[in-house]
């Protein structure tokens, strides 16, 4: 994606937040997920900046934007979004999120309501990311898996890239990776330092939006989007929870850049359906 498509947003004094603002029409907004950048969508921008006017964010402390020991949590988060919403003087927006991005999603909804938006879409995150009974809910993992994630792997930069590349080798992707992709992927995570990494990390895990989610659901039009490895626990939760919700299964958990063709025409029709 071309910087000269960037600006900033001063969303608290001397924290700005990278966007990318391409193309014209009704408003996409695309948020990526735990440490990752506006650069994972730049398929989705190339195909919908077409037709929409596309925005695509780097939460705060994320890629471009100001790197800060506050606020590395989803509340503000949500907060940021709504400041960036309202900067950019955005309506009857549909707002994607990625993984972590649903939160920021959630927390939104949670602060505002539904203001300016006209439709949403979560791409393969539960509302809450940890439960008790992991082998039923849709979860991260079991509660052991998560606590050994935070106090091992979250530790150190050289942990995290470790982390990262075993996350994306064997959660994000259904293919064999090549050496540079795995690389590209690592570096994009660690532009967010490891100890902001881990504060976002039990942020998001300790989240629990299921009254948000379902609210959701039945006020605005809803898509969820679950990767297949475990799109079986994923689909019966979220239907029983949030049963207005349509559910589309692809991929891995980075579907919407292995398989982007798909993820968009997914998309497309969903936005379609709006009109």
């Amino acid at each position: 994606m071309a910087a000269v498509n960037g600006k900033y947003i001063e969303v608290d004094p001397g924290i700005e937040v990278f966007v990318e603002d391409i193309g014209s029409g009704e408003p996409i907004v695309f948020i990526p997920g735990w440490t990752f950048t506006t650069e994972v969508f730049v398929e989705q921008v190339s195909h919908f900046s077409k037709t929409n006017r596309v925005i695509v964010i780097d939460p705060r402390s994320h890629g471009r934007s100001t790197i800060t020991v506050h606020g590395n949590d989803y509340t503000t988060h949500g907060t940021d979004l709504i400041k960036v919403i309202e900067a950019l003087e955005l309506k009857e927006v549909t707002l994607v999120g990625w993984s972590f991005g649903c939160l920021t999603m959630w927390e939104y909804i949670r602060q505002r309501g539904f203001d300016r938006i006209k439709s949403l879409v979560f791409v393969d995150l539960s509302p809450k990311p940890l439960s008790n009974d992991h082998e039923h809910d849709w979860v991260e993992g079991p509660l052991d898996d998560i606590a050994t994630a935070y106090t091992i792997y979250l530790q150190s930069p050289e942990k995290q890239r470790e982390f990262i590349a075993a996350y994306a080798k064997d959660v994000m992707v259904q293919r064999e990776l090549e050496a540079q992709e795995v690389n590209w992927l690592v570096e994009q995570s660690l532009k967010t330092p490891y100890y902001i990494a881990a504060n976002l990390f039990s942020s998001g895990m300790f989240s629990d939006y299921r009254e948000e989610a379902k609210l959701a659901s039945e006020t605005v039009p809803t898509l969820t989007i679950i990767a297949e490895h475990w799109s079986e626990q994923a689909r019966a939760f979220t239907e029983k929870l949030t049963p207005q919700t349509s559910v589309e299964v692809l991929g891995g958990h980075l579907m919407f850049w292995e398989h982007s063709e798909k993820f968009n025409q997914i998309l497309d029709q969903f936005i379609t359906n709006q009109k």
